[in-house]
């Protein structure tokens, strides 16, 4: 049980901000109105997303440093499940833009980074399919990962923050929950961080269980 509470607490974490999300009062913003809801998903996901790509280039770096392929492994794994937040929290972020901009994709700056920098993401596994010499794969698609996280953070987060952009908290715009979250929802959206992101790890620790025991086998 011991080893099994965090996994029990993600179940119950995530349970509560379902049911919370959908069925406890939201401030009836306007133009916002229900979509607030969106904020306990769209936004956590990508929050955990960023805490995978933190874990995968930490990964590389211990590889390039100890040569050691469980490091490999898990390296791939947690960017493979951050690229799978991404594509989840971009996908909420284009129906919530659809209801509030009336554009699932406007031409946006923080979109725009957001799109090049998930494909510079996607290169980092066209990469890694290329090579058949496992040593080589790695140390490859290692340098290459933090190449990928070092690019990603200022196109995402830095960039669009210079110009104007319709997505808060870039351009100008004010940050969304500086005017439009209230105590209460706070009270969901915390929980719904803490709550996604563990479960990113768990998805995470379940592929690079999977991934060991099929290097083992080619062994």
């Amino acid at each position: 049980m011991k080893k099994y509470w965090w996994k029990i607490l993600t179940v119950i974490i995530l349970f509560y901000v379902l049911i919370a999300g959908l069925l406890s009062e939201v401030p009836r913003q306007p133009i916002l109105n229900e979509t607030i809801r969106n904020v306990y998903f769209h936004v956590p996901m990508w929050f955990g997303m960023m805490a995978l790509m933190i874990a995968s280039v930490v990964e590389s770096i211990k590889y390039l440093r100890k040569g050691n392929i469980q490091s490999d492994i898990k390296a791939v794994e947690f960017a493979n499940v951050a690229i799978l937040f991404g594509v989840l929290g971009f996908i909420t972020g284009s129906i919530w833009g659809n209801f509030t901009w009336g554009d699932p994709l406007p031409k946006d700056p923080k979109l725009i980074a957001v799109e090049v920098g998930m494909l510079i993401y996607a290169a980092y596994f066209v990469l890694r399919g290329s090579f058949e010499d496992e040593q080589k794969k790695a140390r490859l698609s290692a340098v290459y990962n933090i190449f990928a996280f070092a690019s990603f953070m200022p196109l995402v987060w830095i960039l669009p923050r210079l110009t104007d952009s319709l997505h808060p908290g870039n351009g100008g715009n004010p940050a969304f929950g500086k005017y439009d979250m209230d105590n209460a929802m706070r009270m969901v959206f915390y929980p719904a961080v803490i709550g996604w992101t563990m479960l990113g790890f768990w998805i995470s620790n379940l592929r690079i269980r999977i991934s060991k025991v099929k290097y083992q086998n080619q062994q």
